[in-house]
This record gives structure tokens, C-alpha cells and sequence, in this order.
């Protein structure tokens, strides 16, 4: 059985109980992070407690837990569930006030609620599907207009993976204006010759920390990145696609719509991206 975090205790599973009032249940008012583990360390730690950070400053939510807190929580969560290859899950919320409202609560008197779990995961790194690359299909994005704030209000990139499965496809990319947004839980990336093309931030994608790391190192790989809009019908005619995010690192396209994405097998660039995302990031892990 899993120990899992709750307002600063240690608990069984099972025994973790949060109020029917938490804000997070009546009103998705909370924010999340997932950081990948491997070998038994944490990946990207930093980048997803500063965006952690910016998160609750958008919705006004206070500070629950230093970083330096939370990353011996993570740790320890780590040690006590013995994670080689897994996540770890943390989840803020606004609280849980005496009964339901829409307006905030008063901080002083209703305490953020604190959740941290982690999920096992042997072969994280390397998955099969990494090898024989994932297919997508297009659908409206219909959420709301700040995706940047990772927020825990995910129904419809919910409906968009059922969307997916019941096409026979693995995942969906959201479409608004005619131009790729992101996929349902991660950046979308299309390749064309050495450049690889990705949309600009703002708050219409989500500012992945895996994203920002695979960029760089694309660029000190000496490929070209170019940050803006493309249509699915580029996409399909792209050399190569795939996607980013922490749970799948850098994965490949080879599908979209039903169309074969360049040779419909993983592209190189995709490939040696995931590699040196892996080696790079096993590195630093702390």
C-alpha cells in the first residue's frame, strides 16, 4: 500500500481523507505539478516548483509549503514507496471553508489543502511506445482561456483522450482558430528539415517544464526552432511530429487525422531529442 501526503502527515492510502467542502472537489480551485522519477531521483524539480509558484500567484492562492519543503517531501515519498521509475503527484487546492461558496475563503481561517502521491512506473524511460511512435487525431479546443495556470479543471482534455480512444488513436491535439494549440496533456511539436516548429507562449498552451528543457537542448544540438502557429494540414505534411511532457519525455507522431506523418515511422530528430532529454535529465536529477 502507498504512503501518500496530506497537510504535512505521512499516511496509508487509505487512511488520507479530505473534507467534502475542499474547493478542489466543489470548484476545481487548485493547482498540480507531476514530476517525473528516475533512477530514483526527481527530474525537472525545479522547474515545476517555480511554475508551482506562478500558478497559485495567478489565483491569488497563498504559499502552503517552502520548495525546500517540498522537495523533501517528494523524496521522502519516494524513499517510503521505493520509486525507481514512477511520478510524483502534488495537487494544492484553496481549502476546504465550512460550506460551499463562491467566493475565496479567508486564508487566515481556511488552510490550503496539500496532497502529494506517487505513481510506479518501471520502464518510464523506455517505453514502447517511444519506439513505434503514437497517433492523434484533431478536435476543437474548447477550454477555458487561461492554460497556462496548471489548474486541476482537466474534464475536457478527459473527453479529448476519450475522444482519441474511441477513434483508435492515442491521444488528441486541440485545435482553436485553425492552428494547433497543444495536445491534451502535453506540447505539440512539428519538424520540417532541421527546423522544428512549435507554438509561442501565451496563455492559450500550457508553459511546459519539459518543453523548455527540450528546446534548449535542441538548440545546443545546433537545430533550428521556430516558436508559432501551424495548422493541422502543415502537421501532416511535416517530416516528423511529436509531443512533450513530463510523463512521456519526447515522444513521436506518426499520425494525425489518419495521415501518415512523413515516413510514418519515428523521425531522428525526435529520437535523438528523446535520447538527450533522458541522458541530460537523469544527470541532473536531484
Amino acid at each position: 500500500m502507498r504512503t501518500v501526503y496530506l497537510n504535512g502527515e505521512y499516511l496509508p492510502e487509505n487512511e488520507a481523507k479530505v473534507s467534502i467542502f475542499d474547493r478542489g472537489f466543489l470548484m476545481a480551485d487548485g493547482v498540480y505539478e507531476v514530476t517525473s522519477v528516475l533512477e530514483g531521483k526527481l527530474v525537472d524539480f525545479e522547474g515545476h516548483a517555480v511554475r508551482l509558484e506562478r500558478s497559485l500567484n495567478e489565483l491569488n492562492m497563498p504559499h502552503p509549503i517552502t520548495k525546500e519543503e517540498l522537495l523533501d517531501v517528494h523524496r521522502e515519498l519516494v524513499r517510503l514507496n521505493d520509486i525507481d521509475e514512477g511520478m510524483v503527484y502534488l495537487q494544492i487546492t484553496r481549502g476546504a471553508p465550512d460550506d460551499r461558496d463562491f467566493v475565496f475563503p479567508d486564508p487566515e481561517t481556511t488552510p490550503c489543502t496539500v496532497v502529494l502521491f506517487t505513481q510506479n512506473k518501471p520502464g518510464l524511460a523506455n517505453s514502447p511506445a517511444a519506439k513505434k511512435g503514437m497517433k492523434v487525431i484533431s478536435i476543437d479546443d474548447q477550454r477555458w482561456g487561461r492554460r497556462d495556470i496548471k489548474t486541476v479543471q482537466l474534464l475536457y482534455p478527459s473527453m479529448g483522450k476519450m475522444m482519441a480512444k474511441a477513434a483508435g488513436a492515442d491521444d488528441a491535439w486541440m485545435v482553436e482558430d485553425g492552428h494547433v494549440t497543444e495536445g491534451t496533456s502535453n506540447n505539440a511539436y512539428i519538424v520540417k528539415g532541421n527546423t522544428i516548429i512549435t507554438r509561442q507562449l501565451s496563455n492559450d498552451i500550457l508553459h511546459g517544464i519539459t518543453r523548455v528543457a527540450v528546446l534548449r537542448f535542441a538548440k545546443e544540438a545546433q537545430m533550428q526552432v521556430e516558436e508559432r502557429l501551424f495548422t493541422i494540414e502543415e502537421a501532416q505534411d511535416a517530416d516528423e511530429a511529436f509531443i512533450t511532457s513530463a510523463s512521456t519525455f519526447v515522444m513521436p507522431v506518426v499520425e494525425i487525422d489518419g495521415k501518415a506523418v512523413g515516413t510514418g515511422e519515428p523521425g531522428s530528430v525526435a529520437g535523438r531529442l528523446r535520447e538527450i532529454y533522458l541522458e541530460e535529465s537523469i544527470k541532473a536529477a536531484v
